[in-house]
């Protein structure tokens, strides 16, 4: 939809004021469509709630901002398009001099304010004229529109004309402001506000010339609502000098949205049979010369890049688009200096001339530079590496490809080669830069991260956020890679920025919690201990699992506070429940990081003795695939707990031949493996939960059988010989209190009978 983007700016996060507002004033302008409310009284409701929202927003950035001459100014023009929509009812005969003045005074508030405005990024004038020549067939396109959806018994034809000309001209300019390629920054947001915002004036005092009466006006209530909200939103981002992540809408839509508005006006006309008027031909007519306009500019550039020296680039570096343009050649890029990298503003001026050219117009490749070590390289070691780097670099690019200085310990490139190439030159790149570098006697080896985003129209400083987006994301995959950038990229990467964030101190401020799965006996399908599962209940984020958790912890050097706080809270609960005299144990996951620290045993052994819990009522758990890399200092710690009392578990164990050559040598007591072992193959019509039930009868190891999901899995583990089973099947992971009513509906004390819970509904917890 064209205007899901600003919508998702409105509510991306969790319901907002002005989402709750959008909301409800849905069915108010339903009702006033089919006649249960006044039109008036809706148009008045809607412009009232819009300004009141968008004007306290404003006042409070106001009240914090160095910009506050400007958002005051475009406070007050929010102001006046409310009072606009909710007073001239009020001020009949009156109503057709305030209807005018409104978008006068709206207009000449918010244009004073945007002017005002930080972040207001101006392409050249050439550029500009360009676009406007692009956007006059859609703009005309749109005039006719409404011309043909113009009442013509309410006023004169003059004033029809004049009001669809305005309409037709704010609704290609908010177009293009909503959907172009300068709506990230703040100010470009909020300039399509405020031309949403004279939209809906106009549109008011062109359907309601009489007052409000007619449901015509009711047109006006979204464009003349949303518009006042996104100029609070895009003030707010504008000032902060932080934009959102870019979800670019595709440029089509200026063609498709005005093409489609244009059917839907000339259908009643054909649908009726009546003869076009004189206007409708003339408007029609119209088109013709914006055509030719657009086709000069064209025909112009064309022109330009022929007689340019890129024309004669060999053709590996130009790359055509189809067979009909074999004549069009991509822009080369500027030839690099001799002598280091070229600086920002000539990277700058490449990209810029990249974005004018056809597509596919080039890429951006930004190149990070990792030294192993690096803190104890001498800085002027690091500084030949660059140079180094840089020599290597202008070897494998093209002779008109710019090398340029990126910032910190890198470069970027950019080229005139379509993507598939430009990710064939990232990985010759990366081939180069990553052998060893020779100073003398001092041999170093650099890891390199290359980040790649093709040159669009979005403007230089989104084509360098995105390529160094995606150079980020190679880093995060373990460097010596290419990535692109996608959308979905940038998704995950603000997520990740996000849990970063706001991770560091959630132990403090209490934003951790423990759920606890159930861990069952799979003879009289009664619970024999729990699993401690960790989640993080963010008030930002929501509830974060532990798959994205552990992660972010690692990296920031905090998975060892997250997994003690656990430890602890575990031991504290099992206390409270053997209290109750139950015979209960309790797992806990333990990273292989934190358990070879040499303290391990001695820090659990006196969590213990704090909450005075028998050490056999303690199970470790340590994920068996990250074992093998320190699997002898694993052996000894897994040892002193044993030699503690505590049990201990080989967690997610795969049945490869590696992982049962080396679970011998591993002193557990438990073994968990996953259902998939339980279901046979059409390979080995035997499932292998035979195999690792009698290895684990050999070596003394009781089986448990984890991710449990149907009953067929269970029937098929206890027929094997497995003893315990964890899973949805039986119960699911959830708090304290509501395992504690399992325990007291399922468990049973020494001497009490034993009941069957249904295997397959999980009790209580499924």
């Amino acid at each position: 939809m064209l205007l899901a983007p600003p919508l998702h700016t409105l509510v991306r996060r969790r319901p907002t004021p002005e989402a709750t507002a959008l909301a409800l004033l849905a069915p108010l302008v339903l009702a006033g469509a089919v006649g249960l409310l006044p039109a008036a009284a809706v148009v008045a409701l809607a412009g009232g709630v819009g300004a009141t929202l968008a004007g306290v927003r404003l006042s409070r950035l106001a009240a914090r901002s160095p910009s506050r001459p400007a958002v005051l100014l475009l406070g007050a023009a929010v102001v006046a398009a409310g009072l606009t929509a909710a007073v001239p009812p009020l001020l009949s005969p009156w109503h057709r001099i305030a209807s005018a003045a409104g978008p006068v005074a709206v207009a000449g508030l918010a244009g004073v304010g945007l002017l005002r405005l930080p972040g207001r990024a101006q392409p050249p004038a050439r550029v500009r004229l360009r676009r406007f020549a692009e956007a006059g067939t859609p703009a005309v396109g749109l005039i006719l529109a409404s011309w043909l959806l113009m009442p013509r018994s309410t006023a004169a034809t003059p004033i029809s004309l004049v009001a669809a000309v305005a309409l037709g001209a704010f609704g290609m300019a908010a177009l293009s402001a909503l959907t172009g390629a300068h709506r990230r920054p703040g100010a470009a947001t909020c300039r399509g506000g405020v031309l949403l915002t004279l939209l809906g004036l106009v549109l008011l005092a062109a359907l309601a010339p009489a007052g409000l009466g007619g449901r015509a006006a009711l047109l006006a209530v979204p464009p003349l609502t949303l518009g006042m909200l996104l100029v609070a939103v895009g003030a707010g981002r504008a000032v902060a000098a932080a934009p959102g992540p870019v979800r670019s809408a595709p440029v089509w839509l200026r063609a498709v949205v005005p093409a489609a508005a244009l059917l839907l006006a000339t259908a009643p006309h054909v649908g009726s049979g009546r003869q076009p008027d004189r206007t409708t031909v003339l408007l029609a007519l119209a088109v013709v010369p914006s055509l030719v306009v657009r086709e000069l500019f064209r025909a112009a550039d064309r022109t330009a890049r022929s007689a340019s020296p890129a024309a004669e680039q060999p053709r590996a570096h130009r790359p055509d688009r189809d067979p009909d343009h074999r004549a069009e050649a991509v822009p080369a890029v500027p030839e690099p200096p001799a002598a280091g990298p070229a600086d920002r503003p000539a990277l700058l001026r490449a990209l810029a001339e990249l974005a004018d050219a056809p597509p596919p117009a080039g890429a951006l490749l930004v190149v990070d530079l990792h030294t192993p070590g690096a803190e104890v390289v001498p800085a002027t070691l690091r500084d030949d590496v660059l140079a180094e780097a840089v020599h290597r670099a202008r070897a494998v690019i093209g002779p008109r490809d710019l090398v340029a200085a990126a910032g910190g310990a890198g470069f970027a490139v950019v080229t005139a080669a379509g993507p598939v190439l430009a990710y064939a030159l990232g990985t010759r790149l990366l081939a180069a830069l990553t052998e060893p570098y020779r100073f003398g006697r001092a041999v170093l080896r650099v890891q390199a991260s290359i980040g790649l985003a093709e040159v669009t129209a979005h403007g230089p400083d989104d084509v360098l956020r995105q390529a160094d987006l995606a150079r980020r994301r190679a880093v995060q995959l373990g460097r010596d890679r290419v990535e692109w950038y996608d959308a979905f990229l940038e998704e995950q990467l603000v997520r990740r920025l996000d849990l970063e964030r706001e991770l560091p101190g959630a132990v403090a401020r209490g934003e951790l919690d423990l759920v606890y799965q159930p861990v069952v006996g799979l003879a009289d399908r009664l619970p024999v201990g729990t699993e401690a599962l960790l989640r993080w209940r963010s008030p930002v984020l929501g509830t974060v699992l532990p798959a994205e958790l552990l992660p972010v912890a690692e990296d920031l050097g905090i998975v060892g506070e997250l997994e003690w706080w656990v430890l602890d809270r575990a031991c504290r609960q099992l206390a409270e429940w053997s209290a109750g005299n139950r015979d209960l144990w309790m797992a806990v996951n333990v990273t292989t990081r934190e358990l070879t620290t040499p303290d391990f045993v001695a820090r659990t052994a006196a969590i213990l003795a704090a909450y005075d819990v028998p050490p056999d009522r303690l199970v470790v758990e340590v994920a068996e695939p990250r074992v093998g890399p320190e699997l002898s200092t694993v052996v000894a710690r897994l040892a002193g707990l044993r030699s503690l009392g505590v049990r201990t578990a080989l967690d997610d164990f795969r049945a490869e031949h590696a992982s049962l050559a080396q679970l011998r040598r591993l002193p557990i007591d438990l073994l968990k493996v996953g259902a998939t072992l339980v279901d046979p193959t059409p390979e080995a019509p035997r499932p292998l939960i035979d195999v690792v039930v009698n290895l684990g009868d050999r070596l003394g190891v009781e089986v448990v059988v984890e991710d449990v999901e149907s009953a067929a899995q269970l029937d098929g583990a206890y027929r094997a010989g497995c003893r315990y089973g964890q899973g949805f099947a039986l119960a699911r992971p959830v708090t304290a209190e509501r395992v504690e009513a399992y325990f007291e509906e399922f468990g049973r004390r020494p001497g009490d009978p034993a009941p069957r819970p249904d295997l397959a509904g999980g009790g209580d917890l499924a």
